[in-house]
């Protein structure tokens, strides 16, 4: 077997741990907000508990690339592949992270009476779930429209961060008794915000992928 096909079967290797990241943590963010609709504090710790996998992957897949550049010195578009999973896997620890917080916040919540059914936030997490499973798919497909189009979802994402934001303060300025539940939901609303955003990059470093153009979707 010749050098340059296993180093190309090492990128392959590297691509497929990537997308089962991506699969690890969209479904993280799934089940984070699933706990918090349904108050299921088992939910909320699996969620919790898998942070330590997602984590351990992304420190392996940071590891392997930074082998592959050391010992392959790969040339121009190897390198900007390696480069490509280097900070596609960072937005998507990150991501994981979110989700371990709004986990985090059902398990701060699970005794209390919601003041109000949810219905804005787990919207609003469909979209930002939705966008990352997008995204993923255009890293596969080398997908420039569907970079575009994640663009676009991100706006919807915030203003339904605005009006669920804008919802919760008044809420909490006619009863404050519901400050601290009202604060834990701004926190969720907030996480789902930057959840969007990650998945905004990502979308962002598969242009770069494709073009090698370093290219802002939302300035």
């Amino acid at each position: 077997m010749s050098a340059r096909l296993s180093f190309h079967e090492e990128l392959e290797k590297l691509h497929q741990n990537l997308l089962k990241m991506g699969t690890m943590v969209e479904e993280a963010i799934h089940l984070s907000v699933k706990s918090l609709a349904e108050r299921n504090e088992d939910l909320a710790l699996q969620v919790i508990h898998h942070d330590d996998e997602i984590d351990g992957l992304y420190l392996d897949l940071e590891k392997e690339c930074f082998r592959l550049i050391a010992l392959q010195q790969p040339m121009a578009g190897d390198l900007r592949r390696i480069a490509t999973v280097l900070k596609v896997v960072t937005d998507l620890e990150r991501m994981a992270d979110h989700a371990v917080s709004i986990a985090k916040a059902t398990v701060r919540l699970k005794n209390e009476q919601y003041v109000k059914p949810l219905i804005d936030i787990p919207k609003m997490a469909g979209l930002a779930q939705s966008m990352v499973r997008d995204a993923l798919k255009a890293y596969i497909d080398q997908d420039l429209p569907k970079c575009y189009q994640i663009g676009k979802e991100d706006h919807q994402v915030d203003a339904l961060y605005k009006e669920i934001y804008n919802e919760l303060i008044g809420i909490m300025q006619e009863k404050p008794e519901t400050v601290n539940q009202g604060t834990q939901f701004l926190f969720v609303a907030h996480y789902l915000e930057r959840i969007g955003d990650h998945a905004t990059n990502l979308a962002e470093w598969v242009i770069y992928l494709v073009t090698g153009k370093l290219e802002e979707l939302n300035d």
